[in-house]
């Protein structure tokens, strides 16, 4: 049963929380404005190369163009750039001390959650559909992963499985999964 003290505590959020989501938001933000200038740059000249074109695989270029880079309708970049950006400033408003009532929270693990779904996808679809790698979207990939698992394991009550697990746990064991994923796939491609 959840006292209110311990709903309390959970929605006061904590200054590392805080200050994983203003880093996650500003390293979301920087990825996202890198990859969004370097679209509107392909659609002023189509001879642009983005700077992110590496080789075959590692290349922007192929998924800022592919249909699934705008998803929503708008570039993902563009949605990205602001959702980050809001993050960024709920995070240095959570890291100042400021206490969010709990619907907000869940508000925020909703949008995490939908943000880290769509992630999913969008590896699954850098990977086995596209085939290439945006380096911008991997930097959201990699934020992405710990600002889901922190928020959750934040909202989780006191004594749930997800407190018990090492903090470090879920992230570390995603973050090889999918670098297992990306080196089963391209091999010495990524080269």
């Amino acid at each position: 049963m959840t006292t209110e003290h311990s709903r309390a505590a959970r929605s006061t959020g904590g200054r590392r929380t805080g200050l994983l989501l203003l880093t996650g938001g500003l390293i979301g933000a920087l990825a996202s404005g890198a990859l969004l200038h370097d679209r509107l740059r392909t659609l002023e000249d189509p001879l642009f190369s983005p700077g992110c074109n590496i080789n075959a695989v590692l290349s922007c270029g192929d998924v800022m163009t592919a249909w699934q880079s705008d998803l929503l309708g708008p570039p993902n970049a563009l949605l990205g750039l602001a959702a980050f950006a809001a993050l960024a400033g709920l995070g240095l408003a959570v890291a100042a001390g400021a206490r969010l009532p709990h619907r907000l929270w869940q508000g925020l693990w909703a949008a995490l959650a939908a943000g880290f779904a769509l992630t999913l996808w969008l590896i699954a679809q850098c990977l086995y559909v596209i085939g290439a790698l945006c380096p911008w979207c991997t930097a959201v990939w990699a934020v992405m992963i710990p600002l889901f698992w922190y928020v959750t394991r934040h909202l989780a009550r006191p004594g749930s499985p997800l407190r018990a697990l090492p903090h470090w746990l879920v992230p570390s064991a995603l973050y090889l999964a999918v670098a297992a994923l990306v080196v089963t796939r391209f091999g010495t491609a990524l080269l």
